[in-house]
């Protein structure tokens, strides 16, 4: 059984997942009262684009970091703008590739950490270099954090580092707060991402 106080924080989670993908690629998506939305699915043209001069993106490896960026991150041929501590000040505003590949790295990674091998880290995750392959990562990356709670108990939730995830406080936090955490990534990126897909739409022509 899944443990009571977990059953509103997967619910939520579950909601917030599947209505981003449907913000994403269409038909249609809940409008919140109810009533479908009609979507056009996401292109690359809009995955890529930047709504203001010295975005952090997502590029290709051979063209190297974006402005203020010293390094991509991920693996593959595409890689993520990024930098080490401290970040750049004041933070860059990001792309729709650079928010969506980052979502289903830090989600896919953290279910690995919980309920996988534990060892997988962005220095071996692949980027997305398109609109699609993003989308499709991200809905693999949640059904699998989906699975990974769905294998917590009380004890689990109650336990400090029962997520090895690296690249967060997850070693030192209690589990049920890594799954607060990730919830509220998932809700003010997405939120972030619905924004982005409106500003383009509305973009001068």
């Amino acid at each position: 059984m899944i443990p009571p106080r977990l059953v509103p924080l997967l619910e939520q989670f579950d909601f917030a997942r599947e209505r981003l993908t449907a913000r994403l690629t269409g038909p249609v998506m809940d409008s919140g009262d109810g009533s479908d939305t009609e979507v056009r699915p996401m292109t690359d043209a809009e995955y890529f684009w930047e709504p203001v001069a010295d975005c952090w993106s997502v590029r290709e490896r051979a063209a190297g970091p974006g402005p203020r960026a010293t390094l991509l991150a991920g693996a593959g041929p595409w890689g993520r703008d990024a930098a080490a501590y401290p970040h750049p000040w004041p933070p860059p505003v990001t792309t729709i590739a650079w928010r969506l590949s980052h979502l289903g790295e830090m989600i896919a990674l953290r279910a690995d950490h919980v309920a996988g091998s534990r060892t997988l880290t962005r220095e071996v995750h692949p980027v997305p270099g398109s609109a699609s392959e993003a989308v499709a990562a991200f809905d693999a990356a949640t059904a699998a954090w989906h699975a990974a709670l769905l294998g917590a108990d009380d004890t689990a939730l109650d336990t400090v580092g029962y997520s090895s995830y690296p690249h967060g406080s997850d070693p030192q936090d209690v589990f049920v707060d890594v799954v607060w955490w990730v919830n509220q990534e998932l809700l003010h990126h997405g939120a972030e991402i619905a924004l982005l897909r409106d500003l383009y739409r509305a973009r001068p022509r």
